[in-house]
């Protein structure tokens, strides 16, 4: 059959034009319209029901009623809405010039820029959710993330039964019994206490059978001579200045978490969450009300001063009263200033041999808030919302003293066993929690770059 001289026509006609066209001759802005504004998309965004919006039109939809449901036929959007970005680059290929004027047009809508900024800080504080992503992703990081979650979970109850079941030792630590009443088996703990060259001397006390009165009594010139013959003159000293304090106190003065803890119960769940929430505050705190117990072994334990190049022993430090040098107070003062949590695991990194897991808990958790510390800077300096620092500063200071505040007025009426819950739960299990928000705030980061 003899083709036609129309066929022909068409068929040179077809070739010249795209590929695009010759599918679809007929393509215009109204097929790609938002079915709010009636206008052209522009940074389309498609629900779960299937219907798409501009991202604008559904800010304003959000702002206006408050219900993250679709406008149109009312299903509920489960996570927050992404751009739809295959449609958005079609759309922007398509019509360039409509789609230019649309943005020109909505920049200059202070209403719409205030209502999207909401509709953005709404989708960071939830939760976010990865429909996005692969099932094998998804399988592949989230196996790995729980184990490591249900690992740290399952020491972290490890601990927490072992210090609970343990709990009732706190009475009889020598924090709470006269020294008057230790016996030489109690003088021989106290002594070990001190750092591991009291080891040396354990046999002798034990020997001489050294009870606490016997204790009270004994002067350099006596340890320096038989039976007990500690010839190091800094062995003796260390030996006096911390029996003056026991002396002073007429019990053993906290040398490690849990005396401290059993001494002061409340302060120690003051700091624990005041250090996690607020570290500058926190040490500001102990600079101001705690100086001389707490903030100065502190201060001599993350700055040491190693004047001849000698590493002092936890229990030296703790012992260490004087005042601190200008090179400590610098030292201390660029790191509160801009690392705060460091501060905290390096104390923490220093008990390691007395604390083996729970510094552990600590320095993971100090990293940890490190990091949240970070992502919530940057959150500020993205959205251009340096301004708001101090006021924000402001508001966060009266937070947090109004809160401590609160727990020393009621602290009286709150139950032990409460207290225990809360201070086992921010030791033990705020790590674990912080690594899902810091997972949470990088899946986050990931979309917002996307």
């Amino acid at each position: 059959m003899e083709e036609s001289p129309q066929n022909d026509v068409d068929a040179a006609s077809l070739e010249k034009m795209g590929p695009l066209e010759s599918a679809s001759p007929q393509i215009s802005i109204n097929e790609f319209s938002c079915h709010c504004c009636y206008d052209i998309l522009v940074n389309p965004t498609t629900l779960n029901c299937g219907h798409s919006f501009c991202r604008h039109c559904l800010a304003l939809w959000w702002a206006s009623s408050k219900k993250t449901e679709c406008p149109e036929c009312r299903e509920k959007w489960e996570g927050f809405p992404k751009v739809n970005i295959l449609l958005r680059d079609a759309i922007e290929k398509l019509f360039p010039d409509a789609i230019r004027m649309r943005f020109e047009d909505i920049q200059q809508n202070n209403d719409i820029v205030q209502s999207l900024a909401a509709f953005q800080k709404f989708g960071n504080d939830q939760t976010p959710s990865a429909p996005h992503t692969g099932r094998g992703n998804q399988h592949r990081g989230g196996g790995f993330y729980s184990g490591v979650l249900t690992a740290l979970t399952g020491v972290a109850v490890v601990l927490l039964v072992y210090h609970w079941s343990s709990r009732e030792s706190e009475r009889h630590l020598l924090v709470h019994k006269a020294v008057a009443r230790w016996t030489a088996e109690e003088v021989v703990l106290w002594l070990e206490q001190l750092g591991p060259w009291a080891s040396l001397y354990r046999d002798r006390f034990l020997s001489e059978r050294v009870n606490g009165r016997l204790l009270l009594t004994l002067t350099e010139e006596e340890f320096s001579k038989a039976p007990y013959t500690i010839e190091s003159s800094s062995h003796r000293r260390a030996i006096l200045m911390e029996l003056e304090r026991v002396k002073a106190l007429g019990v053993k003065p906290p040398q490690n978490l849990w005396e401290y803890k059993a001494v002061n119960p409340g302060r120690s769940l003051f700091l624990l969450y005041a250090l996690k929430s607020s570290p500058r505050l926190g040490l500001l705190y102990l600079y101001l009300f705690d100086y001389t117990d707490t903030f100065l072994p502190f201060i001599h334990t993350i700055c040491p001063l190693q004047e001849d190049g000698s590493r002092e022993d936890i229990i030296s430090k703790l012992l260490d009263l004087r005042e601190p040098t200008w090179k400590q107070w610098r030292e201390f003062l660029i790191k509160y200033s801009f690392l705060p949590y460091q501060l905290i695991a390096e104390f923490a990194w220093d008990w390691l041999e007395v604390h083996y897991w729970t510094s552990r808990f600590l320095i993971v958790n100090a990293m940890l808030l490190s990091v949240l510390e970070l992502f919530s800077f940057w959150r500020i300096w993205s959205r251009s919302e340096l301004k708001t620092v101090p006021q924000r500063m402001w508001s966060h200071f009266w937070k947090v003293s109004t809160q401590g505040l609160f727990v020393a007025m009621f602290w009286p009426l709150i139950p032990q066993f409460v207290c225990n819950c809360l201070f086992y739960w921010a030791l033990y299990f705020n790590p674990i929690i912080n690594i899902d928000l810091v997972v949470k705030e990088v899946r986050r980061l990931e979309t917002q770059v996307l």
